[in-house]
């Protein structure tokens, strides 16, 4: 009878502890579950916050063209009165800085599709 009577904490701890391992591997998975939906819609999320600055930021690069071609119309035009011989390098150099801002502003949009 004392065999019995050792036996049967053994077995009542092991089934505690198997249905403490299942409650805690559902848990977890459970856990991971939630989590994937909340890492679907946290991208989602980022994804439309994203999409709606692209527009400003294209905004913002055409703006910031413009004023790099002002300043650089200035530049040329000191220099062209000035007499300097490297005026068509530098008209150059500042009308490519515009025309690289604008395309890449384009472009991007264009590539991201929005």
């Amino acid at each position: 009878m004392k065999k019995n009577a050792t036996r049967s904490p053994q077995r009542q701890k092991a089934k505690t502890a198997a249905a403490l391992a299942a409650v805690l591997t559902l848990s977890l998975a459970l856990a991971a579950q939630a989590q994937t939906g909340d890492g679907e819609a946290g991208i989602q999320q980022a994804t439309d916050m994203i999409s709606g600055y692209f527009d400003t930021g294209t905004s913002l690069m055409y703006a910031i063209g413009a004023v790099v071609g002002l300043v650089g119309a200035v530049k040329v035009y000191q220099k062209w009165n000035g007499g300097e011989p490297d005026t068509g390098k530098v008209a150059a150099a500042w009308f490519g800085s515009c025309i690289f801002l604008v395309i890449v502003a384009t472009v991007l949009s264009s590539f991201f599709g929005v």
